[in-house]
């Protein structure tokens, strides 16, 4: 078990990596600073860009990106666990990740987890998003077994799967991770009940940083950063869109309790599912 603090920044990140970078950087030194030794930055750190051309000239492998090398810099510099929620990649084949990656305190990598749920929905204020157009979704769920504490890894839509969140708190995972791009509307909506309801589903911290306000390429996104801990109260909370930094202690001995109160990991069955109807309605409706 062990106790640390944890920070979640939000930024706003836009079209370009360099001034990307450098408020990536402040904000890091800012939480270090506050005493954080786990930092994590939201989804798509490195940049935010809609336009196909764009991402191609903003966006590049893995040893050459400057968010990684940045990030790696500052946990060795810092000595801390930093966790860049996540950032685009350039993969072998051609094919962008949306990719987190998790930095140890000597710079080395510990993690790095590739988005598996992708961002394809119409929304009712007319927005419109085909994250998979653009972005190769992952097939690994991932733990990080740490110093700190064994920490699962998600990123933004990720969270409206809770299954994915299930298994890695049965793998031991005592921090579940949510960094994000949430919009608006659906931030609004949603944002705060599904990550409470995937810390008390689990016995888990969830820590979630956000990206925040109006970005130069039209989106809107929700902020409120926030981290919460296994039973479902908010830590600490941005409440606001404005780019800045949130901290709170994680003792992984309240996951423990909370598993201990209330077993459903060890409680849950298996079982099967049957469909049943007495018309050709019901089931045509079913099967709709």
């Amino acid at each position: 078990m062990a106790i640390f603090k944890a920070a979640a920044v939000q930024m706003r990140s836009g079209k370009e990596p360099e001034r990307n970078a450098r408020d990536f950087e402040a904000l890091v030194r800012e939480a270090a600073g506050r005493g954080a030794t786990y930092v994590q930055t939201p989804e798509m750190t490195g940049a935010i860009v809609g336009d196909k051309d764009a991402r191609a000239t903003a966006f590049t492998s893995e040893d050459r990106d400057l968010i990684v090398a940045t990030g790696r810099k500052l946990a060795a510099e810092l000595g801390i666990h930093l966790h860049v929620g996540s950032t685009a990649i350039v993969r072998a084949d051609g094919k962008l990740a949306n990719r987190a990656f998790l930095f140890g305190p000597d710079g080395s990598t510990l993690a790095v987890y590739d988005k598996i749920h992708m961002f394809d929905v119409d929304l009712d204020n007319g927005e419109s998003w085909r994250e998979s157009s653009a972005y190769e979704p992952g097939t690994e769920a991932v733990v990080a077994d740490t110093a700190l504490a064994r920490i699962g890894f998600a990123i933004c839509y990720d969270l409206r799967f809770p299954q994915l969140f299930r298994a890695e708190a049965l793998a031991g995972a005592e921090v579940l991770t949510a960094p994000a791009a949430f919009t608006r509307q659906t931030g609004l909506a949603h944002w705060h009940v599904l990550l409470r309801s995937r810390a008390i589903e689990n016995g888990a911290f969830v820590i979630a940083a956000g990206q925040g306000g109006k970005h130069e390429d039209g989106r809107e996104t929700f902020g409120h950063s926030l981290i919460i801990d296994p039973w479902g109260r908010i830590l600490a909370e941005a409440a606001h869109d404005e780019p800045g930094v949130i901290v709170a202690e994680i003792d992984t001995q309240h996951s423990a309790d909370a598993r201990k109160k209330i077993p459903n990991l060890k409680n849950a069955r298996e079982f099967s599912v049957s469909l049943r109807g007495t018309g050709q309605g019901a089931l045509r409706g079913a099967a709709s």
